[in-house]
């Protein structure tokens, strides 16, 4: 069955549809429904007639709405972990703690956020108020579709703002069963619409719309310019989380047993499609073997297998195109003169037609070749060698995107200070992960604005400066 375009609180059939397809197999796991610039239309007049209602209900009230969201998303966490596994490859039992798990932790953070918040302060001799910016257009990817999805719904409910969701065509399903939970959680009408579709059929004439006041993207660099300047030409704000190339620096004193494994796992989940994976390892000159044998020992366990196991680690790749996008970095990796140590191109045996890979491990790479600069999104590693901390700090910013980073060492202060040189949006010392209440977001060509807690909420708000106000009381 096609799913239709959720508008106006009702399921609205389209006129074509896209098929979404089961990476493990290649066969169909759904349908939704193709829309066009008539449908975005539609979502976007019902997004601006909701706004002012929305806008105007109390926060608790707003509050208690995404709280039944967040506690629809709890019962129904292992049907939706199912239907991320069938469109997009992620491992079960990484899809329901991870996919799933991270999507309820963002809504417990932007709650604990916005109960904690302060819509109206005192700055100066004048009053500042946070006002909801007006309709959002949230245009999400296909590795962490929920996630991702809920970051952005979340936050923006929670300042006000009413939605106009697409999906990424890859991955649309999860989006078709969280629009059914937001009806069930009682959202009003036209305060959250999806619209399926291309990014040029759909997202261009969403981003362009004249009644879509900020843009909120996740996803390549390419398709982040774009929507810039879409948006810049009609002045309209934008928050773009885009990719990165991310290095792990592994200071001297490091220990292999510990850091490899925690490395490997910061590289790989998710079959290495995350924006912040750790894809690029610094280890001291003279130490590449003890590393490769430390990171090998590590990956004994990743095998590429069936998703729908529990015990598996290492899915497919989230869509057949992905696999042959990897796998020419991986050939242009060889080109270029790397030296591959496990993995490589070829469809691992055994697996049918599914759309796998092996964790691929490369040693000897130095700036001037591809893998040390492209974005992969895949399951590959790039190892380097350092001679000083100057210089493995000077490699680590030797890259146009500033996303992520990872150090680490024995001495959690020595950690510290080297993080400090690292230009980018975040940083996890020894093996330290996403914190979904800490904003998250980068820098260079990684994007611009943030997302998480309450720098999230902020990003869909404005302020406004009223002078001459009554002062608020002291607290």
């Amino acid at each position: 069955m096609t799913r239709g375009h959720f508008l106006d609180g009702d399921w609205v059939p389209g006129t074509g549809a896209l098929t979404v397809t089961d990476p493990s197999t290649g066969e169909p796991a759904g349908a939704v429904a193709a829309g066009d610039a008539a449908v975005v239309d539609r979502a976007v007049a019902a997004a601006r007639a909701a706004f002012p209602g929305w806008a105007a209900r109390p926060l608790d009230t707003r509050i208690a709405l995404v709280r039944a969201i967040r506690e629809g998303i709890a019962r129904e966490r292992d049907a939706l972990a199912r239907v991320l596994t069938a469109e997009m490859g992620a491992p079960i039992t990484f899809a329901r703690q991870a996919q799933v798990g991270v999507a309820l932790a963002d809504l417990d953070a932007l709650i604990a956020a916005a109960e904690a918040g302060e819509p109206e302060t005192q700055v100066s001799r004048s009053r500042v108020v946070a006002e909801p910016a007006g309709v959002v257009a949230a245009i999400t990817p296909w590795n962490f579709p929920l996630h991702q999805i809920v970051l952005k719904l979340g936050a923006a409910l929670l300042a006000g703002c009413t939605v106009v969701l697409k999906p990424s065509e890859v991955a649309p399903l999860n989006a078709v069963a969280l629009a059914d939970l937001l009806a069930g959680a009682g959202l009003p009408a036209g305060v959250v619409n999806v619209v399926f579709g291309t990014g040029p059929d759909v997202g261009e004439p969403l981003v362009a719309h004249p009644d879509v006041d900020l843009v909120s993207f996740t996803g390549s660099r390419a398709v982040g310019g774009r929507i810039g300047a879409l948006a810049g030409a009609a002045i309209k704000r934008v928050s773009l989380e885009l990719g990165g190339k991310s290095a792990a620096v592994m200071l001297p004193d490091t220990d292999l047993t510990t850091a490899a494994p925690q490395l490997v796992g910061a590289c790989f989940a998710n079959t290495g499609q995350t924006c912040a994976a750790l894809t690029r390892l610094l280890v001291p000159a003279g130490t590449e073997d003890d590393w490769l044998d430390a990171v090998a020992g590590a990956l004994a366990p990743w095998a590429p297998a069936d998703p729908r196991l529990e015990s598996t680690l290492l899915g497919p790749l989230a869509s057949h195109p992905q696999r042959d996008r990897v796998r020419g970095h991986i050939q242009a990796a060889l080109a270029d003169g790397a030296r591959l140590v496990l993995g490589g191109p070829e469809t691992p045996a055994g697996l049918g037609s599914g759309a796998y890979l092996a964790p691929t491990v490369f040693t000897g790479v130095d700036p001037a070749m591809r893998l040390f600069r492209e974005e992969v999104f895949g399951p590959v590693l790039a190892v380097t060698a350092y001679r000083t901390e100057d210089e493995a700090a000077a490699l680590a910013n030797d890259s146009d995107y500033g996303l992520s980073g990872g150090v680490w060492s024995a001495d959690p202060e020595r950690a510290l200070a080297f993080a400090r040189r690292i230009r980018t949006g975040t940083v996890g010392l020894n093996g330290a992960g996403l914190d979904v209440g800490a904003p998250f977001g980068g820098v260079k060509q990684s994007g611009v604005g943030r997302e998480c807690g309450s720098h999230g909420i902020a990003e869909f708000q404005e302020l406004k400066t009223i002078m001459g106000a009554p002062a608020l009381p002291a607290r």
